[in-house]
């Protein structure tokens, strides 16, 4: 068994994490910690967890455990970094603070960055993506959750030759409110959100650095806030240089896929759900991918919908820590989520 603690757990993807390592077979949680929380029961913030039996502590006094869950805003990581690394041997960091590779990049998306010496220890926590890489890692960079469900929509295309580099590529993404956190402010707000498809990220998103890093390729990214509270779907329009067919679609994504314990394929199927959508894997840490060929337009459509508080976010970082400590990859998140529910 390993001790774990999560840092900044009153939050949205801190509660999520709670949620799971209550019931992973190979972690005990020792701690949670919160400023604004200090001394009172985790089951008070998050009332799904009022049987844990923990109350929040001061992010200053760190316990020694095996495991640290940081789930803090960008920027806090990078300079508490050595306080995380001092009380544990790996540092699980959901932020977006060593996702990336270099300094530049940093000064480009973000506001910069204090300790670039330390972005080549870090690993990306997108296990279909750098499986090999994750094991024994002491820095586990998790994914961001639009990042993730372009790169899963993408990849198989990628991995089979059918995109080379050079094609043009646009992906659209409609997100939850939760992607906003807890402290999401008026945006997120249930009488701003309801009813409304808003492009809140036009151009530039953030997300587009880690998906254009891992592809190795250019990406017109857009994300739209839509009126659901747990959710993200990535729609990517690819236009091969040369010709596709449904044929070749399926043989990329089985390839990619069919050994994935995480990702569910979903192609124009018969019912209702013939496609990828959020709320068919809300509260799991399942991806569902899918595509559709349109011919006349040498076009690919690729979707792909995940839970972002699960596989954009907590289940990514159980998943990952599962790996980095080779623990079985499904240790945890075997949820399947539940049918049928309100808004996800």
């Amino acid at each position: 068994m390993k001790t774990a603690s999560v840092v900044g757990a009153s939050g949205f993807t801190g509660g999520e994490l709670l949620r799971l390592l209550e019931s992973h077979p190979e972690f005990e949680v020792v701690q949670a910690t919160s400023r604004s929380y200090e001394n009172k029961t985790v089951g008070s913030v998050h009332p799904n967890l009022r049987g844990m039996g923990l109350r929040f502590s001061d992010p200053g006094d760190l316990e020694s455990v095996d495991v640290l869950f940081a789930c803090t805003p960008h920027g806090v990581s990078m300079e508490h970094i050595d306080a995380y690394r001092e009380a544990a041997d790996t540092v699980v960091d959901l932020s977006a603070d060593f996702r990336l590779d270099s300094e530049a990049q940093y000064e480009e998306y973000y506001d910069g960055h204090d300790r670039p010496e330390l972005l080549a220890d870090a690993e990306y926590a997108l296990p279909e993506l750098n499986r090999e890489n994750l094991r024994g890692a002491d820095i586990v960079a998790s994914g961001g959750c639009n990042a993730t469900a372009a790169i899963l929509g993408l990849k198989p295309l990628f991995d089979d030759g059918i995109l080379g580099g050079d094609e043009r590529i646009v992906v659209d993404v409609k997100v939850g409110s939760s992607e906003g956190g807890a402290g999401g402010g008026e945006a997120s707000s249930h009488p701003e959100r309801s009813g409304v498809v808003r492009p809140y990220a036009p151009t530039g998103h953030r997300h587009e650095a880690e998906i254009e890093q891992f592809l190795g390729t250019s990406v017109s990214f857009t994300a739209h806030a839509v009126d659901m509270t747990r959710g993200a779907s990535a729609t990517c329009h690819v236009y091969p240089d040369s010709p596709v067919s449904k044929g070749d679609l399926w043989g990329a994504f089985r390839e990619s896929y069919e050994d994935e314990p995480f990702v569910r394929l979903v192609a124009g199927g018969s019912g209702v759900y013939r496609y990828p959508e959020p709320k068919a894997v809300a509260g799991s840490n399942y991806a569902e991918v899918g595509f559709e060929l349109d011919p006349g337009n040498r076009r690919v459509v690729v979707f792909s919908a995940i839970d972002n508080m699960m596989k954009g976010s907590a289940g990514q970082a159980v998943h990952a820590a599962n790996v980095a400590l080779g623990f079985e990859e499904t240790a945890g998140l075997e949820f399947t989520g539940l049918h049928p529910v309100g808004a996800p």
